[in-house]
């Protein structure tokens, strides 16, 4: 049996408030939940440094006598497709797995490193060869191939460098996938995780469109990814004169997280923003770069670190091991790169120990991050009063440089436009006409219109002929004809339509006729 409340009814009013509170807090609890959700999910993904070691380079990189503490855990490259024999795992394209144990201990050597609280991973492809998938056009052999690595080094962790020709191969992109979802899924029948990592190239603008394609395929694919490792190296053009390799690659990483988001959106899973930041890996090229202008030196090294570390990446790497040392003196040209030593002076520090600073998850953790429910917010309502540039509008038309806010930002037009969403998310800067500058500041309101008092011009007449050039007023608007026409009306040329017949005269150009007619 309940008791009343033994106090007033509540008004209407009241009523309705009191729903309102209860509404926000619920909202707000939801909120705060899915995020407290989203740090939880990528706190569990762990975080990972592993440097590259190029397996098969001579003089041959010792990886099992770590010459760092960060040196624990490597990533062997590169098993590729053999020359020979097109579905088999080969070392480097020279040394099929038999002949890496036999001719470079390379068995027992990972065995040595494990032995020591190390830890391995296994990369395949790279730039010089082709990667399994390529050549091997069989899916259930390409399945076989991988699992045959996998086995024998018994990895809890691969990583995919897709690039080149390879990344361009859409076909090897789709066999990939699926040979890889097979496999996880065996590995997963049998108890055993796979974690996945697929490295592609990247530019200070974030994943290119091959990129966005191989992430595509491996989702789509049914690959669970662990993540995503770009390489933040050899921009080349991409990156804009005076920009520092630390600048372009810090705008790299969070490019590709904001198209990360995307990717997995379009994919119908939803991840947090701190999950994904635990999907992204990042990969320096120490040193010299195959660039010549490209130098990533141990500041660069430093800041990038602090940068890994505080947007929460799941995985910091580096090209590689094998490099991290000053060059000889009897080195010649240090701005040509070398597979043994960076092409900087070190002064007796590594870039592994600068690197992996703070890193203390191991590749083993499984990365994947449960799908998560995100509350959609409440889009922004624009206000005539308050905005400093017309409201976009879908059935207006823009040219090069027009200004306009949506949900509260200011957004300029890069080329003629009509019916594109300014915020509609894109994987390129280049699919969209709009460039955002920024948000609608507090205090800001419209900029004056500048208009001509009656009499400058005749106003408009639905009945009158105009040709080409003939100018008229409308609402205190300056308008020129664009061609011959007869009974339409300059309202829809303030809508900005490209149809009209009218063109509206800018602030500037009213104001230059008004100072012709100055006396």
């Amino acid at each position: 049996m309940s008791k009343r409340f033994p106090g007033r009814r509540l008004s209407p009013v009241r009523l309705t408030v009191l729903v309102a509170v209860v509404g926000a807090l619920v909202a707000s609890t939801f909120v705060g939940w899915n995020r407290f959700e989203d740090v939880r999910a990528a706190a569990n993904g762990g975080s990972w440094f592993a440097g590259y070691v190029d397996a098969t380079a001579t003089p041959f990189y010792p990886f099992e006598q770590p010459a760092s503490a960060q040196g624990k855990s490597v990533v062997l490259s590169f098993i590729v497709a053999d020359p020979k024999e097109k579905c088999r795992p080969s070392w480097g394209a020279a040394y099929t797995m038999d002949e890496a144990q036999s001719q470079l201990d390379l068995d027992r050597r990972i065995a040595r490193l494990l032995q020591g609280g190390g830890e391995v991973a296994v990369s395949f492809g790279g730039l010089i060869n082709d990667e399994l998938a390529r050549t091997c056009t069989d899916v259930r052999q390409l399945t076989r191939a991988y699992r045959s690595v996998v086995e024998r080094y018994d990895l809890t962790t691969i990583d995919l460098d897709i690039e080149g020709e390879d990344l361009a191969d859409s076909e090897a992109g789709a066999r990939r996938a699926e040979a890889i979802a097979a496999l996880q899924e065996e590995r997963r029948a049998g108890g055993k995780t796979l974690n996945v990592w697929l490295t592609v190239p990247v530019a200070p603008s974030g994943l290119t469109v091959q990129g966005t394609d191989a992430v595509t395929a491996m989702l789509e694919g049914g690959v669970d990814l662990a993540g995503v490792n770009v390489m933040t190296m050899d921009y080349g053009g991409s990156r804009e004169a005076g920009v520092s390799q630390l600048v372009a690659s810090i705008a790299a990483a969070r490019a590709t997280h904001s198209q990360l988001g995307i990717l997995y959106d379009r994919a119908g899973i939803s991840l947090g923003p701190q999950t994904l930041w635990r999907k992204i890996g990042l990969t320096p090229m120490i040193g010299q770069n195959d660039v010549p202008a490209e130098v990533f030196d141990l500041d660069a090294a430093a800041a990038f670190n602090t940068f890994a570390l505080e947007s929460g990446v799941g995985r910091m790497s580096m090209w590689s091991l094998n490099r991290d040392a000053t060059c000889s003196d009897n080195y010649g040209d240090v701005s040509i790169v070398s597979d043994s030593c960076s092409g900087i002076e070190q002064d007796g520090m590594l870039f592994a120990d600068i690197l992996g600073a703070g890193f203390e998850g191991r590749a083993a953790t499984l990365n994947s991050a449960p799908t998560t429910a995100e509350p959609t917010p409440e889009p922004v309502v624009d206000d005539p009063e308050t905005s400093p540039y017309p409201i976009w509008a879908e059935e207006s038309t823009y040219v090069v440089d027009d200004r306009v806010v949506w949900r509260g930002k200011v957004y300029s037009a890069k080329y003629w436009t009509s019916g594109d969403v300014p915020d509609n998310p894109v994987l390129q800067a280049a699919e969209t006409p709009w460039t955002l500058i920024g948000p609608v500041l507090p205090g800001e309101r419209p900029l004056p219109v500048v208009t001509a008092p009656a009499g400058t011009y005749p106003g408009w007449d639905a009945e009158k002929v105009y040709e080409k050039g003939d100018r008229i007023l409308f609402d205190g608007h300056v308008f020129e004809a664009k061609w011959w026409n007869r009974s339409d009306s300059p309202e829809a040329a303030l809508q900005t339509a490209d149809s009209s017949p009218w063109r509206k005269f800018s602030n500037e150009e009213v104001q230059e006729v008004l100072e012709e007619l100055k006396p």
